[in-house]
């Protein structure tokens, strides 16, 4: 499912905050670090049946307010760290919302049983046949 990327940005807020993380003497004064908060209960973009299994796969990054938080603060940049909370957000989404087909339980064949069974009885022929007289 492909997602349309600029009306789901109209619906994310951010915050900024001081990252704890490089800058050198730029980390004490420039907020770099963002946090986006999409609450996706209140999209338009996604039906209910969809909304349901992005809580369920996306549980640990949702509040107790419904709202999915993530938290970009690798670049030195504000700008860039909202580019990289939207990418890894927008991932997340598409991510959660992939359908995996169940799997089916197979037998192994009868031929692979015979060679696995071969092969068990040369290696034990083979610890039979070096064995000394050590007594």
């Amino acid at each position: 499912m492909k997602i349309d990327v600029t009306e789901l940005e109209k619906e994310f807020t951010f915050k900024t905050a001081r990252s704890g993380d490089k800058g050198g003497q730029n980390v004490n004064k420039v907020e770099t670090k963002v946090e986006l908060n999409w609450s996706f209960l209140n999209s338009l973009l996604f039906s209910e049946a969809q909304k349901n299994i992005i809580s369920q796969k996306l549980k640990n990054k949702i509040n107790k307010e419904n709202i999915l938080q993530v938290v970009a603060e690798e670049a030195r940049t504000q700008l860039r760290n909202k580019e990289i909370a939207i990418k890894k957000t927008i991932h997340l989404i598409e991510n959660s919302l992939i359908v995996q087909t169940p799997r089916k339980a197979t037998k192994p064949s009868k031929a692979a049983i015979a060679k696995r069974l071969n092969q068990k009885r040369q290696q034990a022929l083979k610890k039979i046949n070096r064995g000394g007289n050590f007594g």
